[in-house]
């Protein structure tokens, strides 16, 4: 049995967290998924499964241990996938380890910070939808295609604009897009699967809809 760690605070309350749960109620034969709270012992054993999916909910209890989850995902090979606050997480991590942004911060946990790699954006996205357009050549677009798909959101914060061109240089790429949003997924290429996006592919699943292709694509990883 492959287990899945969802790295987040779980929250009943929380719309997103019981679509992720509904998703879940998916998974095939063969991959267990388990959430563990960031400030448990165990969120410092990510490393020992077989992927982590970094949830929606920030600012996290424990934001260092989520910030280590995803320098060992993204330095071991481990499939990873992070959704609107593992998305916002992931791009500040690249910054600070890879893009030489060791000050790069997030606007909700830092808004005083003169580096906002993550900052707020334009408009609020709280439960608004938006046409996300895949990049081609990316693995996103290899899993999505080319026509524009809707997004459900849950969120205030994307990457901003002046730091894009400074972590796309070091490496990280921008796999989709959208009007107001900006940029909606990065991954980064020469790894096994790390993908984070800024839309909830997990949205949909109370409703019965089957998985996402961006799920899809994370569980053919593992």
């Amino acid at each position: 049995m492959k287990e899945l760690t969802i790295l987040g605070d779980y929250d009943q309350g929380s719309l997103t967290h019981r679509e992720l749960n509904a998703a879940l109620a998916q998974l095939p034969n063969g991959i267990r998924g388990r959430w563990v709270g960031t400030n448990t012992p165990d969120a410092r054993r990510t490393a020992d499964a077989d992927a982590l999916w970094v949830a929606p909910g920030t600012p996290y209890r424990d934001d260092a241990a989520v910030y280590a989850a995803i320098t060992s995902a993204r330095t071991s090979g481990q499939p990873f996938l992070g959704t609107c606050g593992g998305f916002q997480y992931a791009v500040v991590e690249f910054a600070r380890h890879v893009a030489g942004i060791p000050d790069g911060e997030h606007a909700e946990s830092a808004p005083s910070a003169n580096r906002l790699v993550v900052d707020r954006l334009t408009c609020s996205l709280v439960g608004e939808e938006r046409r996300v357009t895949a990049i081609p050549g990316t693995r996103l677009y290899g899993l999505c295609g080319g026509a524009p798909f809707v997004g459900f959101h849950w969120c205030n914060y994307g990457v901003s604009p002046a730091f894009v061109d400074r972590l796309t240089g070091s490496g990280l790429r921008i796999s989709a897009t959208a009007d107001d949003a900006g940029v909606e997924a990065v991954e980064i290429p020469d790894h096994p699967f790390f993908l984070a996006t800024l839309f909830q592919p997990q949205v949909g699943a109370l409703a019965g809809q089957s998985l996402h292709p961006v799920l899809r694509g994370f569980l053919e990883a593992i």
